[in-house]
């Protein structure tokens, strides 16, 4: 039992666990047809059918009895704020089977000819009024029922007025804000709370006007929506859900990662040195103090960061988005390529902190501009 303890928190390690996602995505949502070969080889249409869903969620039953054992692991699961998020892991994963599950399926029988599951001729159409509403009301009734029940059973997790003496430690965002205050780590104030987030949304509203194909809408079909659910999915499954996760289960004191069965440290101190992009070049490269000029100082950052956003949009859209630049058009390619390396730039900082502890690709403290 310690070994799977063990083995779960090695798993656990930032570096680990986000490099398993990244590399494993591509075969769970295929974009293309070559990791469409590897999902066919591998079945992972498993995962879709009834039989995948109650395998995954055995797994995840007895995954929590297993660390329901350890008393670090209680800690941490069964606290009343942490507890939503527990229920979390179980619904997102649901409602994503249920979707792909009825995509895939709606797939086969395009293939074979036939209309999708949710197709119904004109005169087996009900009416909004009173189906859908009556439906709908009893919802709202069985959900409010639920929400007494859980708020007799659970303690709300209220705590004494803000003493400015007694800082917990660590101290956490509500849980649905625990994804920024993990881009917190990464990248400024005014990027991380601010752009980040206005970006998401702004490429959330933004998806259905790129991906303008009439095929597919309507029904649950993923085979000529690839790009956008692959797109969509990637930003709210691996880049938010999942930095909720990290923030709630395996961030501890002095914000430090820990296992899930691993002890809350007070005392564990990671020895990090961050360091900016122009540090790195004048003192560790060329043996030099800073220059006094801002520009000159941070030149190489600028070049790095104008070269990610103005060279490599048009390098793409001659290589490995040819077909997209061609099919979508020049403004809804800018937009969408725009999006793409704004949201790959989130990993990209991540792993450029944890690799080389690098803080800042352009650090003007001066005037409060940091990237």
């Amino acid at each position: 039992m310690d070994q799977f303890k063990n083995f779960i928190d090695y798993l656990s390690q930032p570096t680990i666990m986000f490099t398993l996602f990244f590399i494993g995505f591509p075969f769970f949502f295929p974009i293309n047809n070559f990791f469409d070969k590897w999902h066919k080889r591998f079945r992972l249409n498993y995962l879709w059918t009834n039989a995948g869903l109650v395998l995954v969620m055995i797994g995840f039953i007895g995954f929590l009895l297993i660390g329901l054992d350890d008393p670090d692991f209680q800690k941490i699961v069964l606290k009343p704020d942490n507890v939503p998020i527990v229920g979390l892991l179980f619904l997102a994963y649901f409602f994503l089977w249920l979707s792909m599950k009825q995509a895939v399926a709606n797939d086969s029988r395009l293939e074979s000819g036939q209309k999708p599951d949710e197709y119904y001729p004109v005169e087996q159409k009900v009416l909004v009024w009173p189906d859908l509403v009556y439906v709908e009301f009893i919802s709202l009734i069985l959900c409010t029922a639920f929400m007494l029940i859980w708020s007799i059973g659970l303690s709300a997790p209220l705590e004494e007025p803000a003493n400015p003496a007694a800082t917990p430690n660590p101290s956490k965002a509500p849980w649905y804000f625990l994804g920024l205050q993990e881009m917190l780590v990464y990248f400024d104030p005014w990027i991380a709370g601010v752009v980040m987030p206005g970006i998401i949304v702004f490429g959330l509203i933004a998806i259905p006007y790129l991906d303008r194909n009439p095929e597919g809408s309507g029904f649950y079909q993923y085979k000529n929506r690839r790009l956008a659910i692959f797109v969509y999915l990637f930003g709210w499954i691996v880049l938010w859900n999942l930095l909720i996760i990290v923030g709630t289960f395996l961030r501890g004191p002095n914000w430090n990662f820990f296992g899930p069965f691993e002890y809350w440290d007070t005392h564990k101190l990671e020895p990090l040195t961050n360091i900016n992009l122009s540090e790195i070049i004048y003192i560790r490269f060329l043996n030099q103090g800073l220059p006094n000029n801002i520009l000159i100082r941070e030149i190489f950052g600028f070049i790095l960061v104008f070269g990610y956003f103005l060279i490599l949009p048009p390098l793409f859209a001659k290589t490995i988005f040819k077909r997209i630049y061609e099919k979508i058009g020049v403004f809804s390619y800018a937009v969408f390529v725009f999006l793409a390396l704004t949201m790959i730039s989130l990993p990209i900082k991540m792993y450029l902190r944890w690799f080389f502890n690098l803080k800042y690709l352009i650090s003007i403290p001066e005037y409060f501009f940091n990237i």
